[in-house]
């Protein structure tokens, strides 16, 4: 007798239950996945930013070796008096400028310092006889090659702005110290003279005669304290404070057009300087922050764009101040955009990076101290810090003179 036997065959496969299961932990592990990648490219483009930073620093003490001098910012061609356009650069270049050939830059500086022809728009130069002068013309003349080429070694990747409005971007800022009185120039005119009275070709420079600048020189000897002096040049030697105690260079963000407070000049009605300045404090009032988002701007107040020419040796575009704390607000007197109290700041989380004036790239973070932010900064006259005094603006404060003598007992 044959017993036949039966087998059940089962098909494997997954329920609607199962497949949603399944589709919910890919979506988990992709939710806990994605923050992490991202984290690990924010890493990565922070370490690309310091990299560059210490490719500026390296150029920067190869300058120095050649010149025995550190790189002048807001420097440059004198105007001529009887021509007053924009044709030559008036003293206004920044530090990137000089240092070009020492940072594998060659082909643009020797661009910049012989005559040329060639335009952005394809169009004949502004310049005499159609040719743009040796060292180019003023750094806002965005037709001249140079100025509105971007240079990638003066970026820091996790910036994402680009493009007009300006010329080439920079985000490696110059440290002027931590006053504002004449820190904007120096002290001294487009000509670079401190005294009208130093060049009598240049006795009509401002409408202006020969005139005593004494208080002039009182004034900008007091106040211009940092590793960088505009329009006039300083050595390693001139760091009393040691080079590994100076802040000579920090991080600043590049307008993206959305009026976020760390990368635009917020006009003010506040003066800085000439025995009415203003304190750092004032900078954080309602009227010049949206209460609503109090990382931007108030959408009543009128900003400058900033860290939007490469070229520029002025405040807004290519300087800063260890005055308001990193990532700090950013805010210049109404009718002058280049001076009052300009702040470092980054795209990274928590601070921005700055080079110390041994080459040291460090991390300085946004709850670094930064002293009494209600006193004025150094100033001669007046009930004013008088110059040497430390600083006010504790360790960050201290951080950007050069010449003042704190003692830096922190750890930063």
């Amino acid at each position: 007798m044959t017993v036949q036997t039966t087998r059940s065959h089962s098909h494997g496969g997954f329920t609607l239950v199962e497949l949603l299961v399944v589709i919910a932990i890919i979506g988990v592990l992709v939710g806990l996945l994605l923050p992490a990648v991202q984290a690990a490219r924010e890493a990565a483009r922070r370490m690309s930013c310091g990299n560059n930073f210490k490719q500026i620093g390296l150029a920067m003490h190869n300058y120095h070796s050649a010149f025995n001098k550190s790189p002048m910012t807001m420097m440059g061609t004198t105007r001529s008096v009887t021509d007053a356009s924009n044709n030559s650069n008036r003293w206004y270049l920044s530090y990137a400028v000089g240092i070009l050939p020492f940072m594998e830059q060659q082909g643009m500086w020797e661009a910049i310092s012989n005559p040329s022809t060639e335009t952005v728009s394809g169009g004949n130069p502004a310049g005499i006889n159609n040719t743009w002068p040796p060292m180019g013309p003023c750094p806002w003349r965005f037709d001249y090659k140079p100025w509105a080429t971007e240079l990638p070694g003066l970026r820091c990747p996790s910036d994402p702005a680009f493009g007009p409005p300006g010329g080439g971007r920079i985000n490696y800022a110059a440290c002027f110290g931590d006053a504002s009185n004449t820190v904007n120039n120096g002290g001294r005119n487009e000509g670079g003279y401190v005294s009208n009275q130093n060049n009598p070709t240049h006795a009509n420079f401002n409408g202006r005669g020969p005139t005593n600048y004494n208080w002039l020189v009182e004034r900008s000897r007091a106040a211009n304290r940092g590793f960088f002096w505009a329009r006039q040049q300083l050595a390693f030697r001139d760091v009393l404070d040691g080079l590994s105690n100076t802040i000579a260079m920090g991080e600043i963000v590049s307008d993206s057009g959305g009026r976020d407070l760390k990368e635009v000049v917020v006009r003010t009605t506040l003066s800085f300087g000439g025995g009415s300045e203003a304190a750092p404090a004032d900078c954080i009032d309602p009227a010049y922050i949206d209460p609503l988002r109090p990382s931007f701007a108030n959408p009543t107040v009128t900003v400058q764009a900033r860290a939007n020419r490469w070229a520029d040796g002025r405040m807004n575009y290519s300087g800063f101040q260890t005055i308001l704390p990193p990532n700090g607000i950013t805010c210049s007197r109404s009718n002058d955009n280049s001076e009052g109290f300009f702040s470092a700041g980054s795209r990274h989380q928590g601070g921005c990076h700055v080079l110390m004036g041994d080459g040291a790239v460090r991390f300085i973070t946004e709850s670094i101290d930064s002293g009494d932010q209600t006193i004025q900064p150094v100033q001669t006259r007046g009930p004013f810090l008088p110059g040497g005094s430390a600083s006010p603006y504790g360790l960050w404060g201290s951080l950007g003179t050069r010449n003042s003598k704190e003692v830096i007992d922190e750890a930063f």
